[in-house]
């Protein structure tokens, strides 16, 4: 399915019932997610969850429009043909969770745990990540579109066929990742002065990668990238540059 930019085409965006957060019937969830819960063409528009538990529990043709997770655990959920538009996730907990052909809009992530997750065929487009743990998560066929990354993990993960069009990155960790056909270039390694990344001056906040250059192999980046790293990936090879 050719990648969807507004929610009216997904196949199933008619077909979504309205979850309503503040009934007491039955038939409307009593109003929480469960553990183990099943939501089938389900659409949450503007539902805000404090700290909900729906470890295990499976999203299946739904939509998240606004609203947010702060805290809360979505461990091990399944989400399969999912859309999230400008919903924020923050500090919520989706280690092991399995996303199969979920798109995110302009979606913000803060301070997220996501190691052992499985990505597949999923769309970032517009979001913000900030401090979001991928170690040891699976990600392929994945897109980055026109985000900003900041201190993300990609410790030990696998990545295939990503890629990062139009993105900032900012002290990324690649140690120990596995990369087969992952393009970066048209991304900015590095943020400018003034657009919140921190930097205190340091190389590799201003090259976008802080860790893991062995693990660069299976990388396509472009030729501004390459004098960007450069003076990176001659530091860990212990080659000095000297023009004196």
């Amino acid at each position: 399915m050719k990648s969807p930019v507004r929610l009216e085409e997904l196949p199933f965006a008619a077909m979504l019932s309205d979850f309503d957060g503040e009934s007491d019937n039955s038939s409307d969830f009593g109003g929480l997610l469960e553990i183990d819960g099943d939501y089938d063409r389900v659409r949450f528009n503007g539902v805000a969850f404090a700290e909900a538990d729906a470890t295990g529990a499976r999203f299946i043709e739904s939509a998240f429009v606004g609203g947010s997770f702060d805290e809360g655990r979505l461990r091990r959920a399944r989400f399969t043909d999912v859309w999230f538009e400008q919903t924020r996730l923050v500090a919520v907990d989706v280690a092991g969770a399995s996303l199969t052909d979920v798109w995110f809009n302009g979606c913000v992530f803060a301070g997220v745990p996501a190691f052992t997750c499985g990505l597949r065929r999923v769309v970032f487009r517009g979001c913000k990540l900030d401090s979001v743990n991928f170690r040891e998560a699976a990600l392929t066929d994945v897109t980055f579109d026109d985000c900003v990354l900041r201190d993300v993990d990609l410790g030990r993960a696998k990545l295939e066929r990503v890629r990062f069009p139009g993105c900032t990155l900012s002290r990324l960790d690649f140690t120990r990742a596995t990369c087969k056909n992952v393009d970066l270039r048209g991304a900015r390694l590095g943020e400018r002065d003034g657009d919140g990344g921190g930097s205190d001056g340091g190389g590799s906040d201003s090259a976008g990668i802080k860790a893991g250059f062995d693990s660069l192999s299976g990388v396509r980046i472009d030729t501004v990238q390459l004098m960007t790293l450069a003076p990176l990936l001659a530091h860990h090879l212990g080659i000095t540059v000297s023009d004196g």
